[in-house]
């Protein structure tokens, strides 16, 4: 049976190389990284320091920026958690189209911790509304605040208007954390020109491998920052315990291979998504694509997501998958939960969304036209 992973939002399939260098390090890397005594610890050791040094010109940072973590989660959790308890902030302001690492570590944060929480108004296309932002921002003028939102729609593929929100964070006095985890690996993104206080990473959304991320934390906030996980010192002190030195040189490695190849890379996404926009319009004349995610400009070129005409079914994406197609109905962090995005209903109609079911298509480098072909054959199938 034909087959097509159309899920790449969710996770990458690893690169060749990539893997070559993760099995290369396991192999023959056998020190601790932190015992610097001997040969075999400083051997590994500078493989964490070299993977650091390469992270960090890909993004344009500086390597002591850069803190490993098991993944984007924990990086969101480890900004989130230590703005609270170590830069003293009592207010956060986000958005409902966040990931759910974010938006569950900040109910967390306000009900322990008493901090106040706003949500910056979206319309039905997911664009924020900066006045509503600015007035926020205003209104809790004398409490530090932290504000946090998502680079690139994990969902519906919107892109932030990073300069409007970096303009109202610098006029007032605000932090910026932006989850980065889409972005990172498949957008140029640089921090020289990224003002942003906090940025985080996730391997396996770039062909690298599952369980590790970073957190990017500007040089004068990481100073002020206490331990995240306590233990030995590794990370600056921030994130105790032996690092995963296979998982970072791998994410090193993919990192790499993305930027190297991000112009031929990104040309052939875009070129799918615009395929793909162009043959679900012949069998779905009134196609409502959600967010801007059909946007040539305004999205993230590898995610595409559409409301398919059939009565919502829980087995649908089960019965696609069966079909040879997988798709997912957003983040895969809520996959076990049955009920709708919770993007998908801060912007939908409540009729639409009886009548309809969201579909995520997300593009990857390993993705070709037939993959689309296969899609639309088999959704052209189920509608009959």
């Amino acid at each position: 049976m034909k087959r097509a992973y159309l899920d790449n939002a969710a996770s990458t399939p690893i690169r060749n190389e990539v893997l070559k260098v993760i099995m290369n390090t396991l192999k023959y890397s056998l020190g601790n990284p932190s015992s610097v005594q001997h040969s075999y610890g400083r051997e590994v050791r500078s493989i964490l320091e070299e993977s650091r040094i390469c992270i960090a010109k890909n993004i344009k940072a500086s390597p002591s920026e850069i803190i490993f973590t098991s993944g984007g989660t924990e990086a969101n959790n480890l900004v989130l958690r230590s703005s609270v308890l170590d830069l003293g902030i009592k207010h956060i302001l986000t958005s409902q189209l966040e990931h759910t690492s974010v938006l569950q570590t900040i109910l967390d944060l306000s009900i322990r911790y008493k901090i106040s929480v706003d949500f910056i108004s979206i319309n039905k296309k997911g664009i924020l509304d900066f006045n509503n932002m600015e007035k926020f921002l205003k209104k809790n003028i004398y409490k530090k605040t932290l504000v946090s939102l998502m680079y690139a729609n994990n969902e519906i593929g919107n892109l932030l208007e990073v300069d409007q929100v970096i303009f109202l964070c610098k006029k007032y006095n605000a932090y910026f954390h932006s989850d980065t985890i889409q972005g990172i690996g498949n957008l140029p993104i640089n921090m020289e020109e990224l003002s942003c206080d906090f940025a985080t990473a996730s391997a396996h959304k770039f062909y690298g491998p599952k369980g590790v991320g970073f957190a990017f934390i500007r040089h004068h906030i990481l100073k002020k920052m206490k331990p995240f996980m306590t233990g030995g010192v590794q990370e600056y002190g921030i994130r105790s315990g032996t690092e995963n030195i296979h998982g970072i040189a791998g994410l090193s490695e993919a990192l790499r291979l993305s930027y190297c190849h991000f112009t031929n890379h990104i040309k052939k996404i875009q070129d799918l998504k615009s395929y793909c926009i162009s043959e679900l319009k012949k069998i779905i004349p009134n196609i409502i694509f959600n967010g801007l995610s059909s946007h040539p400009e305004k999205s993230i070129p590898s995610i595409l997501n559409f409301m398919y005409p059939i009565k919502p079914d829980h087995l649908f994406y089960f019965h696609l998958d069966l079909m040879g197609v997988a798709v997912s109905k957003g983040s895969s962090c809520n996959s076990k939960n049955q009920k709708k995005s919770h993007v998908i209903q801060s912007i939908t109609d409540e009729y639409l969304l009886k009548q309809t079911m969201p579909i995520r298509i997300s593009f990857g480098i390993f993705n070709e036209k037939k993959d689309i072909d296969l899609l639309v054959k088999i959704l052209k199938k189920i509608r009959k």
